[in-house]
Order: C-alpha cells, then sequence, then structure tokens
C-alpha cells in the first residue's frame, strides 16, 4: 500500500467515523516503533483547519488484533485516571479492502489517535537544554503518573494476560535457545528472593524513556500500550529504572532522577511508598528481562521475519544486560577483567598488522574505512551499521585468543562448551554462587562486552 493509498482509505474512514467529508494529506512514516508501523498525517474537514493524527498498525501479514484492541481501550480508561495519553479518534481490525472486512481498507488492525506535540529521543531529553526544566521533577512525575496507570480498573481492558513473571521469563529463555548462563545465576537469585506481591493491577508493561512524549513544561503523553496486562504494579517501576532506558545518563529513572524521587512520586498519589527492596528486585528481573528480549529481537532478523540491521546489532547487547546484572547482584567485574580484555585499537600493531598474502590494506583497515564513512553519513541506520562493523573489527583481533581463554575456564568447571554451562546451573549441578563460578561468568562477559561495546563499563 503507498501513501497515496494510504490516505486515500483513512480519509474514507474519518467520513464514516466523523460523517462529514474529510481530506487526507499524504501520511509520513515514522521510525519509530521495533513491532508497528508508524504514520502521521494531516486531516481536513470542510469549515476547519487540519488536525493532525497518528496512526498505529501492524505490519501487513502479521494481524494482532486483540493487542491493538487491548490499547483501544486501556487509552480512554488511562485518560480517565489522569494519565496523559493521546485521545483516541478510531481503531478496528483493518479489514481486506475498501469494502471488505470492517470496511475500514486499512489491512490490517490500527489505531488512529490525536498527534501530541513534544520529544521522545531519550538522548534529546537527557542532554538538551530545552528540556532542563522538565528533566528536573520529572523522575517524581513519573512515580506519580504510575500511580495513577495502577489505578485503572483492569475490568475496563478486556482481555488482559495475567502471567507468572518468572515463569514467563524462564519460558522466553528456552524458546531463544541460546545459552545465558549470567540469566540463569539471575533467575535463581530471583526465585531465590522473591518478594511478596505488592498488588494485582494494571501494568504498562513497557513504561520507560523512549515510551514517553515530554516537552519542555514535563511529561505530556505516555505511548506505546501494546503489553498491557495484569500483575504486579512494581513490574513497572523496576521496568523504568533498567540501566538500558537510562541512555548513558547517570539517573537511575530513565536517566532523568533518583530512585527516592520516583518512590515518593508514587507515594504522593497511592498512599504507600513502595519497598526500595522489592524494588531491587524488579530491577534485577527487568534487565534479565531485556537481556532475553535483546535475543528475541535479534531472532527477528536471523529467522528473516524482519531483516534489519538494528534488530541484528540489538542481538549483541544482550552482554550490557549481563554486565549490569552483574553489578545489581554485587558480582561486577573486577578490574583484572578490564586488562584482559581491553581491545586493541584500530590502527594499532594488533589490529592492522599486514598479513603476507593479501596485503594492504587489511581486512581490518578495509572494515575501518567503511565504518568511518557509514558513521560520517548521519542516518541512525547508517551508525548503527558502523557500530555492527566495529563489533566485527575488535572480534577479527580479539575473537581467536577470547575463544581459548573461554574454553579453558569451562574446562575448570568440568562443561565444553556454554549449552552444558547454562544446561548444569539450570539443573543445580553446579552453583550459581560459588566464586569460581561467578568468576566465569564474569570474565566470559567482560570478554563479550570488550567486542560488543567497550565503551559500556564506564557507564554509570
Amino acid at each position: 500500500m503507498t501513501p497515496e493509498d494510504l490516505a486515500a482509505r483513512l480519509a474514507l474512514r474519518l467520513q464514516a467515523v466523523w460523517a462529514e467529508d474529510v481530506e487526507v494529506g499524504e501520511p509520513r512514516r515514522l521510525s519509530t516503533g521495533a513491532s508497528r508501523e508508524t504514520w502521521t498525517f494531516d486531516a481536513t474537514t470542510s469549515g476547519a483547519g487540519p488536525v493532525r493524527l497518528v496512526l498505529r498498525r501492524d505490519p501487513p501479514g502479521r494481524p494482532d488484533p486483540e493487542t491493538m484492541a487491548r490499547e483501544a481501550a486501556v487509552l480512554p480508561a488511562a485518560r480517565r485516571q489522569g494519565v496523559p495519553v493521546p485521545a483516541v479518534v478510531d481503531h478496528g481490525s483493518g479489514g481486506v479492502g475498501i469494502d471488505g472486512g470492517d470496511g475500514t481498507g486499512l489491512g490490517t488492525p490500527y489505531l488512529v489517535t490525536d498527534h501530541v506535540d513534544g520529544e521522545t529521543i531519550p538522548r534529546r531529553l537527557l542532554r538538551g537544554d530545552d528540556y532542563a526544566r522538565a528533566r528536573a521533577g520529572l523522575a517524581a512525575e513519573l512515580g506519580r503518573v504510575l500511580a495513577r496507570i495502577h489505578r485503572v480498573p483492569a475490568g475496563e481492558v478486556p482481555g488482559l494476560p495475567a502471567p507468572d513473571p518468572l515463569d514467563w521469563l524462564t519460558e522466553q529463555c528456552d524458546a531463544l535457545d541460546e545459552p545465558l548462563p549470567t540469566v540463569e545465576i539471575a533467575l535463581r537469585w530471583l526465585h531465590r528472593h522473591r518478594p511478596a506481591p505488592t498488588g494485582d493491577t494494571l501494568v504498562h508493561g513497557d513504561f520507560r524513556n523512549g515510551n514517553l512524549i515530554v516537552g519542555p513544561d514535563g511529561l505530556r503523553a505516555v505511548l506505546d500500550w501494546e503489553l498491557v496486562h495484569r500483575g504486579d504494579p512494581m513490574e513497572d517501576l523496576g521496568w523504568l529504572c533498567v540501566k538500558a532506558w537510562r541512555f548513558g545518563a547517570p539517573h537511575p529513572v530513565g536517566g532523568f532522577g533518583s530512585r527516592a524521587e520516583l518512590l515518593d512520586g508514587y507515594a504522593e498519589v497511592a498512599g504507600f511508598r513502595p519497598d526500595e527492596q522489592t524494588l531491587h528486585w524488579w530491577e534485577v528481573y527487568g534487565t534479565a528481562k531485556w537481556a532475553v528480549l535483546c535475543g528475541v529481537q535479534a531472532r527477528r532478523h536471523l529467522s528473516g521475519s524482519t531483516r534489519s540491521v538494528e534488530l541484528a546489532a540489538v542481538g549483541r547487547r544482550v552482554c550490557e544486560q549481563e554486565h549490569d546484572l552483574l553489578l545489581l547482584l554485587g558480582v561486577g567485574a573486577a578490574e583484572s577483567d578490564r586488562a584482559e580484555s581491553d581491545p586493541a585499537e584500530p590502527g594499532s600493531a594488533a589490529s592492522s598488522a599486514a598479513p603476507d598474502l593479501h596485503g594492504r590494506p587489511t581486512a581490518s583497515e578495509l572494515l575501518e574505512a567503511v565504518r568511518e564513512y557509514l558513521g560520517a553519513d548521519g542516518g541512525y541506520h547508517a551508525r548503527v551499521a558502523a557500530n555492527v562493523l566495529g563489533m566485527v573489527q575488535r572480534e577479527l583481533a580479539l575473537g581467536a585468543a577470547q575463544q581459548e581463554r573461554h574454553d579453558r575456564r569451562l574446562a575448570t568447571l568440568g562443561v565444553t562448551d556454554s549449552r552444558g554451562f547454562a544446561a548444569a546451573l539450570r539443573r543445580g549441578d553446579l552453583d550459581p554462587f560459588d566464586d569460581a563460578v561467578v568468576d566465569v561468568v564474569r570474565r566470559d562477559v567482560a570478554d563479550r562486552l570488550a567486542v560488543a561495546n567497550p565503551r559500556y563499563r564506564d557507564r554509570p
């Protein structure tokens, strides 16, 4: 469906909704959203100026009408509790043609909402001078908004799933079919320290920096409700504090502020202040969850369902979450790991020594040239591709020695590979908190991080 076709079909649908003639300008596809298409467009009726709207729809061939229907139901319910969300204009299952299905002709399940002005890009929000005043009070405001979300009557949103979080995480880890010893250690810790439930409420499921619209005056809208479900409300607070959503900023609540500010803000509306140990448990859970989901995202690329350099790169971010998990569990990397794992810089003797057969430029030098070109291009996906080439370059320089060290470390534990290591941890054949086991995991994670993102260790 071309943008012109989409505009015509949107016009027909909005004419039916508003019962008057509608003109729709050419929709513009936004780059946001990993699982859905997002479009912005103007709709004009007779005697009124243009209204800016947003269309979110499932990708053709991957319809999910139940999830879209839940999101359409939760937005007005959240709005009634004082949660800032876009107003719903229309939604439907999409139909198969202008006269088919439910009559919308949009081809796939969709949701049309008002457009909300503001910024969503985390690095701009965390570093831009225009948002300095908003940042100052945002951690507490996010706490207040989460408390309002958790007041939404679950019965107003039909079909809410209510999975057990640890069962769900274990199932996702098993379905990924990739050995993750660090996650196995985290799962054991999570089972051992699981707190009593704080409640059973509606949970947003993906409340974080990146799914918020913020203006210079503060929070304007909460987006991306497709993972809404029932569960412990502390899941949302812990997810917001996961280090990945700080985008390099030092403050734990989405990069905006402190955990104390978040909890104080939550208490203002909820009437109780969540326990900090409980919050820590959910932060560990969220970090383990994102480690697994990074692998799940990469599988979308590897399976061929969604070929994307961005999804491929996310697969190498698992080790960042492993590093964060070890820190949260109090067994972070030792300084000796840094010296063992530091990569050779591009252009050094280790990375650019010329092989006799092929001469100069070496493979590493060719990768460096392409990486510099893509990085200078300025486009988002070009920068992602440049980062991917950097990973490949570092792996060429370091991978053989790292693999040898990895094999020797596993041999000391009586296992032959990472799959056997993870299986032994799951069965209980190896104690996940034994010093020797933890040391192997720490050093393996340090080596993976040295290839994937060597600067990540120094992030706050």
